[in-house]
């Protein structure tokens, strides 16, 4: 199922984010993982793409097929451009449509020193209008509520999610943040300019303090002073974190809620009981 007709049928969506093991003999070990995740009824789950080399990518492909055919539930394939070239994306359609994976979020990619750059794709929306000249598919895109690194400013930030809708763009996904406040004022900003198709906050729970300031660092999110209390406190009390950093997320998560967004999107880190602790937290009110 394409998943711009979800949003036509249900107000509200709920929604995962895993990634593919890093060996292929892992990849059945995923499934006490899918099994849990599966059982909260989700109505779509990401699958991660790695920057260049083939084995990623089809470990991408397998996680997909897996979801799709043996847990029926819809999966979405990210599919990054920036080191990929026409002809190995052409490769990629072809292996989407004979395997009936109709939704895609289409990323840039983050350069690599290690791997070179192409020249065919430099944006996302390249990247889009591309595959919607070549295949049958809903285009997902990613946003940015604080901005992407490299922006100069929520003007510019705006202008590039829109150039994602031109291109084809149908529903947004969002970079992970811990203030609800800067969420609302980029859904705003996207109302204001038009863009009017479903944005969809996407949530990371603090289960490991390294791990999260390490995200932190990379995607530029604001980190909270009262957040960074709770890393203080308990990131040398494993248990007291996680318990501190659920709470955290689900008040998040209401907040939005009551809020009238178009759904959660959930970055499990291949980690179940994340996903089981915050639905079991918000099962009546989604």
């Amino acid at each position: 199922m394409k998943l711009s007709n979800l949003y036509t049928e249900k107000k509200k969506s709920l929604s995962f984010e895993i990634f593919p093991p890093k060996k292929d003999s892992e990849l059945k070990n995923i499934d006490e993982t899918l099994e849990v995740l599966c059982e909260l009824n989700p109505d779509f789950i990401s699958v991660t793409f790695g920057a260049g080399g083939g084995s990623n990518r089809n470990r991408t492909i397998e996680l997909a097929k897996k979801i799709k055919n043996e847990y029926q539930v819809e999966p979405v394939v990210h599919l990054t451009c920036l080191h990929y070239s026409k002809a190995e994306i052409d490769e990629f359609i072809k292996i989407l449509t004979h395997e009936g994976l109709q939704n895609i979020l289409a990323l840039r990619g983050d350069r690599t020193p290690d791997i070179p750059e192409k020249e065919d794709f430099k944006h996302a929306s390249d990247l889009i209008a591309y595959l919607k000249q070549n295949g049958d598919f809903c285009f997902l895109g990613a946003c940015y509520p604080e901005c992407h690194p490299e922006s100069e400013n929520r003007i510019q930030e705006i202008k590039y999610t829109r150039e994602k809708i031109n291109a084809g763009a149908e529903i947004f996904l969002s970079q992970l943040f811990f203030d609800n406040a800067l969420f609302f004022r980029f859904v705003e900003d996207c109302r204001i300019a038009e863009i009017n198709v479903p944005i969809i906050p996407g949530i990371m729970p603090v289960i490991n303090a390294s791990q999260i300031k390490r995200m932190v660092t990379m995607c530029g999110a604001t980190f909270l002073e009262r957040f960074q209390k709770i890393i203080h406190k308990y990131e040398d009390n494993k248990e007291a974190l996680f318990d501190a950093g659920m709470s955290y997320a689900l008040s998040q998560i209401i907040d939005l809620l009551v809020n009238d967004i178009d759904g959660i999107h959930l970055y499990t880190m291949n980690n179940p009981l994340v996903a089981r602790k915050i639905c079991e937290g918000i099962r009546n009110i989604i």
